[in-house]
């Protein structure tokens, strides 16, 4: 299956288990994976036969910086949701969330997780 690929999407939420982080918020990352048949986009150089890149990016940034949830697994279920309700010729979708900087102790980069959801 053929892909298009958003990476290191910037967003601002206020998801997590603690007050302080559904007060104050912070900033999420998320990459797509999304299966697509591309060959007809590629043969016609019609946006028609593709996704719009800019649509799967507003539907992502309103999830994200949308209604708070305790966890970034709902979120990332929410996106993944929402998005093959919406983009027909998206057959799967991998989605990652990144928390840079959560609330536990320890010295990281981040925290992550990561889903994928199809049809059937």
């Amino acid at each position: 299956m053929d892909k298009i690929y958003l990476n290191k999407m910037e967003f601002y939420g206020y998801h997590g288990l603690f007050p302080e982080e559904n007060k104050l918020g912070q900033r999420f990352y998320v990459d797509l994976e999304l299966d697509v048949d591309l060959e007809q986009a590629g043969k016609t150089d019609d946006m028609n036969a593709s996704i719009d890149y800019g649509e799967i990016y507003q539907v992502t940034k309103g999830i994200v910086e949308g209604e708070a949830k305790k966890l970034v697994e709902a979120v990332a279920e929410d996106v993944a949701d929402r998005l093959l309700g919406a983009f027909s010729k998206m057959e799967g979708c991998r989605v990652k969330v990144i928390k840079p900087d959560p609330p536990i102790p320890g010295h990281y980069q981040s925290v992550a997780i990561e889903i994928y959801r199809s049809r059937g």
